[in-house]
This record gives C-alpha cells, sequence and structure tokens, in this order.
C-alpha cells in the first residue's frame, strides 16, 4: 500500500534541526524529498542527526546565488508540491525565492518557512541558534522551574507554602543556581511538529481550494508549545485546584537511585507502593500493594500535597536503593506501577521491541553498514509509512534533479477553482475522548486549526479540568460529560460519531474495546471515521503498563542526555518536555494526513503513535551501527552549562551570557570583541579540531572573563561584532503577554475562563496564509455544553432531564455541577499517616 503522501514532491531547503525532521517525516510516509544543499555543503551535515533526518531524501548541490541555479529551483518548485526553508526572514527575497515569487509560479505550492522567531517583530533579526532561542526566551530558566508555580512567576509573585524547603536531593538539576542548558533541543523538535502539522493541514485545504499558501513557524513559537501548560497569565491564580506542584521546582519528579547505581523514574510517585514495598527480602514475593488512588492519604496535585512528599521522599530514596533496578522494573510491570528505567539513546535502539514495534528502524548506510535509529513515528493501517532509504551523499542527485528542472519549464501552473475555506480544517468534528494531556493535547490543535472539537469527559473529570494542565490543553472545545460504562452513555457517543469525521483517545489496552469505542465498533456506525488511538509504549509486553511523558522520557534516553550524565550528571526530567504534547502533535499530523488522504479516495482508516515515539523523535540525533557503538556526538557537561566551550551557558558578574559561536568567523570575531588576539594565536584552539581537544581549557579561560563583567556588558560588545550570543532571560514570560506584535499575530490570546477569570495563554503557533487557524475560546468547564450537544443530538428536553438525573450525563451548567461527580473523598491527616 502506498504511503498516505505518495506522488507528493518536497523540496527541501532547510538546515539544522526543525526543518530536517519535518521534510524526514514527509519522506517517511511516501513524498519524493529533495534536498537542496549550497556548494562546499551544508555547515549542519557533521550533526550525528543528519544521518537519519535526511533518510530516504535525494541531495542536488545548487547555488542560489547563480542565476542559473536559482532558475532551475524556480523550474522544479513550478512542479513541486511543498516548499520548506529555514532562512532568515529577507533571506529568500533577495535570493529571489520567496513565497510570493513562487506562489505566483505555482499557486498550488505550499511554502513552509521555519525561521528563529517569525517575520515583524522586535526579535526577527536575531540568531536563531536552539541554546540562543532558549536563552532568550527564558527556556532554560523553565528547566529548573521556580518555587510554586510557573503563573505565579508570570504574575511576579510568590508561589504557595515559600516556606517549605525540600529534602536533600529532592530538588533536580546542577548544584547550583541560574538557568540550565539542556540537550534536548526543544524549541526545534517543537518547531518540526508545528510545520508539519501546518504542512498538513494545508494539503488538505488544498484539496478543497485548490490552492496552496504560506506555511509559517519558528523556534520561539516552538519554545511557547514547550511551555503551553506553564505560560499563562490568570486573574485569580488562587481558584481552586489550578495550581499543581508538579512544576515546582522543590517538587520531586520521580527519578531515584537504585542499588547497583542505576536509575529508574517512578510516575506517577506512588510512596505507599515504594516504602511497603521495600520491607519485603524480595520484590519478586509481593503479590499485592498499597496503592497511591486507594491509601487514604491518598496524594493529589495540590501544591500543599508538597509537604506529605518531602515527608517521603527521604523514605523513597532509601527504598530504592534497597533493590537493583531491574528488581523494580520487574515489580512495576507485575503489579502495573509506573516504573521505567533511565536509559542512554543507545540502549534504546537495542531495545528488541521498539525494533519489532517499527518504532525503531535498521537501515543499510552506504558508508556504515547496517545502522539502527528511530523508525516510523505513527502507523496508518490504510497508507502505512516506510523509510525509503538511508540519507544521501551531498550532490549525489543533482544531475538528475537539473534534468528534472528542465522538462519542468512551462507556464506558471493554475490551480483549479474550487470552493473556498476560512480554516484549514473547517468542516471537520473531532471526538475527543482523551485523558491527561498525552490524549487531549492532539485535538486542541486540531481545534487551532478549524475543527470542531467535542470533548467527552468522565463525569468526575472536573477535579482535573480545573488545573492549569487541563486548561491549557483543552481550549477551543465543548464539553459532554458522559458515563460509557452505561448503555445509555455510550449510545450518546454513537450519535455524535455518526456526525463525526474524527475520534481520538488514549486510554490504556482494552479499555476502549470493554466499553465499547474499539475502531471496529466505531467504524461500523461510521465507515468514514478516521480512528486515532495512542498509547505511552510499544506494542510489545509494555503495551498494557502505565505509559507517561516521564517514562518515554526515561526509557529512549532523554533523561540521560538532558542531565549530563555521560559526564556524571544525573538523570533529569525537563518540564518542558515534548513526551505528552509530542505524543498529541504526532497524532494531530496522523488524524490531518488521514484528512487528506480521505479527501481523495473517500476512505477513512485508523492511525496511532506512542509517547515513546514522540521521546524517540526527541533523541533522533542517535544511531548505533551493527556492533552496537553510537555516533559521535557532543555531550552536556555535567553542571549543565553547554555542549562546547563556545555553545554554553557563563555566568557573568551579574547574569548569564549563552553562547553560540559555531563557525570559524564566529570564534575570530569572539577573539577580536573580547581583545584576546593570542587566543585566537593560540595553536590550541586555532581551528575547530582543535578547540574540540582542548575545550575544557577554553571555557576555564572564557569563564574566568566573563566573570569579570555584567552579561550586558558582554552582550553588547559580542552582538556588536557579529558573535551570536544572547543573555539567558528569566523575564520573557512575564513580558509576552504586553508585546504586541504577539497579539497581533495571535501567538498569545486573551479570554475570560469561567473558573480562573481573565486568561492569557500562548495562541496560535503555526500560521496559514489563506486559511489561517482560530482559537474558537478558553477551555470548558467539564460538562458545559452537554445538555446543549444532546438537544444537537435530537433528544428531547425530558429525555435530557431523565439523562442528568440519572448521571448519565451532567448539566454542567451548573458551574458547581460542572466540577464533576467526585470520586470518594481521601481522608486528609495533618501530618504524616502513621507507620510510614
Amino acid at each position: 500500500m502506498a504511503g498516505v503522501l505518495d506522488g507528493l514532491t518536497v523540496l527541501d531547503l532547510s538546515r539544522a534541526v526543525a526543518g530536517p525532521i519535518a521534510t524526514m517525516l514527509l519522506a517517511d510516509h511516501g513524498a519524493r524529498v529533495t534536498r537542496i544543499e549550497p556548494p562546499g555543503g551544508d555547515p549542519w551535515r557533521e550533526l550525528s542527526g543528519y544521518r537519519v533526518w535526511n533518510r530516504g531524501k535525494r541531495s542536488a548541490v545548487l547555488d542560489l546565488k547563480r542565476a542559473e541555479d536559482r532558475q532551475c529551483l524556480i523550474d522544479l518548485a513550478r512542479a513541486a508540491d511543498i516548499l520548506v526553508e529555514s532562512f532568515r526572514p529577507g533571506v529568500t527575497e533577495r535570493l529571489g525565492i520567496d513565497y510570493p515569487t513562487l506562489h505566483a509560479v505555482n499557486p498550488r505550492l505550499i511554502y513552509c518557512s521555519i525561521t528563529g522567531y517569525g517575520r515583524g517583530n522586535r526579535h526577527s533579526g536575531r540568531p536563531g541558534y536552539d541554546a540562543l532561542v532558549a536563552a532568550r526566551t527564558g527556556l532554560q530558566w523553565e528547566q529548573r522551574g521556580w518555587p510554586g508555580t510557573p503563573m505565579d512567576h508570570v504574575l511576579g509573585r510568590p508561589g504557595p507554602n515559600p516556606e517549605l524547603e525540600p529534602p536533600d536531593g529532592c530538588a533536580q538539576g546542577a548544584k547550583r543556581e541560574g538557568p540550565l542548558f539542556v540537550y534536548s533541543p526543544w524549541p526545534s523538535i517543537a518547531a518540526a511538529y508545528l510545520a508539519s502539522l501546518g504542512i498538513s493541514a494545508a494539503l488538505r485545504a488544498r484539496e478543497i481550494t485548490g490552492r496552496g499558501q504560506w506555511v509559517e513557524t519558528s523556534l520561539l513559537q516552538g519554545a511557547m508549545a514547550a511551555c503551553v501548560a506553564g505560560w499563562a497569565r490568570v486573574e485569580n491564580p488562587d481558584a481552586a485546584g489550578y495550581r499543581t506542584w508538579v512544576m515546582d521546582r522543590r517538587s520531586p519528579k520521580g527519578l531515584m537511585q537504585c542499588r547497583g547505581g542505576r536509575w529508574i523514574h517512578q510516575w506517577p510517585i506512588n510512596p505507599f507502593a515504594v516504602v511497603e514495598a521495600a520491607k519485603a527480602d524480595r520484590l519478586d514475593d509481593l503479590s499485592q500493594i498499597a496503592r497511591n488512588r486507594d491509601h487514604p492519604a491518598r496524594i493529589g496535585m495540590e501544591p500543599d500535597e508538597l509537604s506529605i512528599l518531602f515527608y517521603y521522599y527521604p523514605l523513597m530514596a532509601e527504598a530504592f536503593r534497597k533493590f537493583p533496578a531491574e528488581d523494580w522494573v520487574r515489580f512495576g510491570a507485575r503489579l502495573d506501577v509506573g516504573l521505567q528505567p533511565v536509559r542512554t539513546p543507545e540502549e534504546a535502539l537495542q531495545d528488541p521491541a521498539l525494533l519489532a514495534d517499527g518504532c525503531v528502524a535498521e537501515v543499510e548506510d552506504p558508508q556504515l553498514g547496517g545502522i539502527r535509529h528511530a523508525g516510523i513515528l505513527y502507523q496508518m493501517d490504510t497508507s502505512p509509512g516506510r523509510i525509503q532509504g538511508p540519507a544521501p551523499r551531498p550532490g549525489q542527485h543533482t544531475e538528475e534533479v537539473r534534468q528534472e528542472a528542465s522538462a519542468t519549464r512551462a507556464g506558471a501552473c493554475a490551480p483549479a477553482h474550487k470552493q473556498p475555506l476560512s480554516a484549514a480544517l473547517e468542516g471537520v468534528t473531532v471526538i475527543d475522548l482523551g485523558l491527561a494531556v498525552a490524549g487531549p493535547f492532539g485535538p486542541k490543535m486540531l481545534a487551532d486549526m478549524g475543527a470542531s472539537v467535542i470533548k467527552v469527559n468522565a463525569l468526575y473529570d472536573g477535579y482535573w479540568w480545573s488545573n492549569h494542565m487541563a486548561i491549557a490543553v483543552n481550549r477551543g472545545k465543548r464539553s459532554i460529560a458522559i458515563d460509557l460504562k452505561d448503555r445509555r452513555g455510550r449510545e450518546v457517543v454513537y450519535k455524535l460519531v455518526r456526525r463525526a469525521d474524527v475520534v481520538a483517545h488514549n486510554m490504556r489496552h482494552g479499555a476502549a474495546e470493554r466499553i465499547g469505542m474499539d475502531y471496529d465498533t466505531l467504524r461500523a456506525i461510521n465507515p468514514r471515521i478516521i480512528y486515532c488511538h495512542t498509547r505511552g509504549f510499544d506494542r510489545g509486553a509494555r503495551l498494557r503498563l502505565p505509559g507517561t511523558d516521564q517514562s518515554g522520557a526515561a526509557l529512549a534516553g532523554i533523561e540521560y542526555e538532558d542531565g549530563g550524565c555521560a559526564g556524571g550528571g544525573t538523570p533529569f526530567w525537563s518540564p518542558t518536555s515534548l513526551g505528552d504534547t509530542g505524543n498529541g502533535f504526532l497524532a494531530a499530523i496522523a488524524i490531518t494526513q488521514a484528512l487528506y488522504h480521505r479527501e481523495r479516495t473517500g476512505v477513512g482508516q485508523k492511525v496511532d503513535t506512542a509517547i515513546i515515539n514522540a521521546a524517540l523523535l526527541t533523541t533522533s540525533y542517535a544511531y548505533i551501527t551493527a556492533d552496537g557503538k553510537g555516533a559521535a556526538r557532543p555531550r552536556l557537561d555535567p553542571m549543565q552549562t553547554g555542549l562546547t566551550a563556545l555553545y554554553r551557558l557563563y555566568e557573568t558578574a551579574g547574569g548569564w551570557l549563552c553562547l553560540a559561536a559555531v563557525a570559524q568567523r564566529h570564534w575570530r570575531q569572539l577573539c577580536a570583541a573580547i581583545e584576546q588576539p593570542e587566543l585566537a594565536a593560540d595553536p590550541r584552539f586555532a581551528a575547530a579540531p582543535d578547540r574540540a581537544r582542548h575545550d575544557a581549557e577554553l571555557a576555564a579561560i572564557l569563564q574566568a572573563l566573563f566573570r569579570t563583567r555584567t552579561a550586558a556588558h558582554w552582550f553588547d560588545l559580542l552582538d556588536a561584532r557579529g558573535v551570536p550570543c544572547e543573555i539567558s532571560s528569566p523575564d520573557f514570560s512575564r513580558q509576552m503577554f504586553d508585546d504586541p506584535d504577539f497579539a497581533r499575530r495571535g501567538w498569545t490570546v486573551s479570554y475570560r475562563h469561567k473558573h480562573v477569570g481573565q486568561l492569557e495563554e500562548t495562541g496560535l503557533l503555526c500560521d496559514l496564509s489563506e486559511t489561517p487557524g482560530r482559537i474558537r475560546g478558553p477551555a470548558p468547564l467539564c460538562g458545559e455544553d452537554g445538555v446543549e450537544i444532546l438537544a444537537e443530538l435530537g433528544y428531547g428536553a425530558e429525555e435530557i432531564k431523565q439523562l442528568c438525573a440519572a448521571q448519565i450525563v451532567l448539566d454542567g451548567r451548573d458551574p458547581n455541577a460542572a466540577r464533576g461527580i467526585k470520586r470518594p473523598p481521601r481522608q486528609t491527616q495533618a501530618a504524616p499517616p502513621r507507620g510510614a
């Protein structure tokens, strides 16, 4: 069966991380992708990820500064479907290959631009390196987080319980103050997702309108996506249930060291199970455990629960040290506790279950032989993806591509005149059965693209829906709360499905089948339905286990790399992680491509992905050869300051400076700016290979120098000389909601939420020129639209009254009822439970 994008032609003019990953996903699903590389080669080609991200593509070398080669590209664009570029704003205009020029040649062309900061704002001209975007946007400060919540920081106020001090070892991150540099390039990973989704939505729109359009996103918008659950300014942050302790910098994140030194990640944190289990002589002897949800002192997510976690943390640390990690993993698998080992990316690629699943793949590389790396990361049953081959040699297909360009020289491509469309997913109805963050985030992105999303809540979801995470990932939806275990409740959903285009959920394996929400049942009701199921893990032995952002980050190697463990650091889970939300992005991309496929064929299908797949995309810079050896690549230092002396954070006399002097010219400019010509002449630092051998020495020299003046001083000095750098800013999130450019572009939005009052949060993160996204409003309250939705389905007033009275459907119009039908209340205690 052909891939969903079979027959599409893509021109890839992008560099670095985001663009190559986005076009890799296109190639994996059938598109014919041609990389257009400059003479002398792409300066980013030495990245280890290039061997992964450029798989299945062709490569042609064109000098776009020469009229002949520029015309060659224009001729190629005449017949292309998609072009992806990552030049700074203004460069494509100077080259004569900008969107207006190529749109005139081919009105059906989808032209995607991925920049550092987008066009038309005060940041637009800044250098768009990942580390610098993370510095300028404050993402480096969000790694460690703030006492309390990010929302308190935005408001400039102390968080709850400021007097609480965490026990030793509880708070994660390097043992120093200040921002943290992590290995994962979060802005680029998120921008890759955003570009892929924008392109997919534009493809669906083109099937209806006949026209292409300009798709734009940026690493800045990627940073916003990474902080979607924390960057908000609210009128009433003290609203019941709004805050959680999860992002508090003092809180335990579930990372524990076991006997033998290996680390493990437990999430959700269940101290009762662990402390009780450690009383046994052997974990394998245990047949049952105390569960958090059943314990009389059940730990919730409210900030006040932090004191109980602090009490248990030393007891948990001691318990985990009693047994080796493999015993704890076996214990978790047997008794359904979220426990996964922290692995290196290379260990993940050797996992036979991931290879069997297809989310890790083997490819025959012409230079290295067989290599393993991230595989197909979302599956489509009617139009499956496949890796089309290894990465090409630079210029391998130049002559072939030139001949194709000559054959396309003709008049402009005329679009077919079809019906207009106001938003890319206008007319699409989505039924969202998703849970927590990983499930609802994908439908939230579909809502931003214009889909009508109906959130089907459980009756007791009001508790969860009060918090900042739920509010962030459910905006633009309508909500109906239903008891799906009751036949009458299921019938309501079946009526919704008959009118719907998409059903999405992330229930545990087997749960959808038990309540009649499986694909076969819903396809029988609506054969055109697109059904998306996302998982925590691969489809092997872990399939039935509780999967989370944290467990995916542990298994795929993210936590190992972000903590600088190769150099002696400790594992680190990033609050800006793209596990749950990455799962949602992959789901949204797969759904949108399935909608495109259905526009062409009339056929629905099942699509799926997993949190572990999103985690593997984040670590897709890694590959291993047949002997198990990993690719050579820089490593993060254990103090989480950077990858090399010239790509890292430096503490100054006032503030932190982030440096990204990645090119030889940057090194010369740096030496001139700091008036240290002897460094440029020093044979230890003359060229990049020399500096790599003496990296620690160079870092020590620069650190001593930078400590003598403030970050502002060094920024002015270096920036004037063209050295890429930024001050690592803790204040970006406090300023973003007052930025008129962001508001004008719709990158931030403001509206009233019924629970927290006036709410400002991140807005549209991908811009489409002809079918722009739209945000319908804030997240609803649990069940808020239930009565209205029932009426639309044809239920009469008396039937609706009966369904609500029987607690089959919640009448969420009442703000008190909208908090849901509660689970049995916990027994609160002033002190930790006795016998703990």
